[in-house]
């Protein structure tokens, strides 16, 4: 009898994490030779799977970010009340409630499923530390392929980053058409820090998905101002986000009890092209602010 694209997932013989690490040929091949069939094994197990209450829609972001970026959408000439949500905590580095915190189980409840699925996932091996993660962008290696789950970061990658991304920093446009993004979960002697880096984006987007009471210390986020060298440690609550331009130096403390979970979402242009500072910021109107990328996605992943 033949078996299911799940059951033949489930079986599959997987690179080892140092294989994938190293990003070995093997590894490349791996994850090349068996797009298909993990496509059709995350759509059997959506299909399967007893999802019940772990919807993911338009309920999960804070309702006053929702209701200013529906409102926008109808009309692009008011988008006031989105910008006013976002609170400038850094140089360049805004902060604003992204997701309603009473709704996180429901994200981090699906998410929880999908790593349980036993579908083999590729963990963000450009971040040695993070051994939970996933990739969550179709044009990643062994991305979380699950059709509902690209529905949600299709809607939240086009409909709130890029738009909200183009109002904070408008010199971005035309170096925002092609997403990227990765979860991570890290914990207290397992994952210790991430060194001071930049990220190869025009903007990152970067969600805490903790819950409410689930604490963790330490794994504040520490941003460099490149002209002054003022350093300052950031950390923010469950559904909070953190907004800047990729090219702000920023570092993960150690993290010493507990554990935080991100989702980590990138912007940039074709072939992996960024917005550089000192560039013309172009003048964009309200409806170039509010309106869908008609660029087709190519094949450049960061990592």
């Amino acid at each position: 009898m033949t078996q299911s694209s799940l059951a033949q997932a489930r079986g599959i013989a997987r690179p080892s994490r140092e294989a994938m690490l190293q990003r070995t040929a093997s590894v490349h091949q791996f994850w090349n030779n068996n797009t298909a069939l993990f496509q059709n094994a995350w759509k059997e197990w959506e299909k399967s799977e007893d999802l019940d209450g772990l919807t993911l829609d338009d309920t999960l972001y804070a309702p006053a970010l929702r209701d200013a970026v529906q409102g926008a959408w109808k009309n692009p000439g008011d988008d006031s009340a989105v910008k006013d949500l976002w609170q400038e905590v850094f140089p360049g580095v805004y902060k604003a409630q992204f997701f309603d915190p009473e709704k996180l189980p429901a994200l981090r409840g699906y998410m929880a499923k999908a790593a349980e699925a036993n579908i083999p996932l590729r963990p963000p091996y450009g971040i040695s530390l993070n051994r939970a993660g996933a990739m969550l962008d179709p044009r990643s290696e062994g991305h979380l392929g699950a059709p509902g789950f690209q529905t949600f970061y299709s809607g939240l990658m086009n409909r709130y980053m890029r738009p909200i991304s183009r109002l904070l920093f408008p010199d971005v446009a035309g170096y925002d058409s092609q997403t990227f993004g990765f979860s991570i979960q890290w914990k207290a002697d397992t994952d210790t820090s991430l060194r001071p880096h930049s990220d190869a984006s025009s903007v990152t987007l970067n969600i805490n998905l903790n819950l409410p009471g689930e604490s963790f210390l330490g794994s504040g986020v520490t941003f460099i101002d490149p002209e002054t060298r003022r350093v300052e440690s950031l950390s923010f609550d469950p559904g909070v986000a953190l907004i800047h331009h990729g090219s702000v130096p920023h570092a993960s403390e150690p993290i010493t009890e507990g554990s935080r979970s991100n989702f980590v979402l990138w912007l940039y242009g074709h072939d992996g092209q960024v917005a550089r500072g000192g560039a013309n910021v172009p003048d964009l109107a309200p409806e170039d602010r509010w309106s869908h990328s008609n660029v087709v996605s190519d094949s450049f992943a960061p990592f």
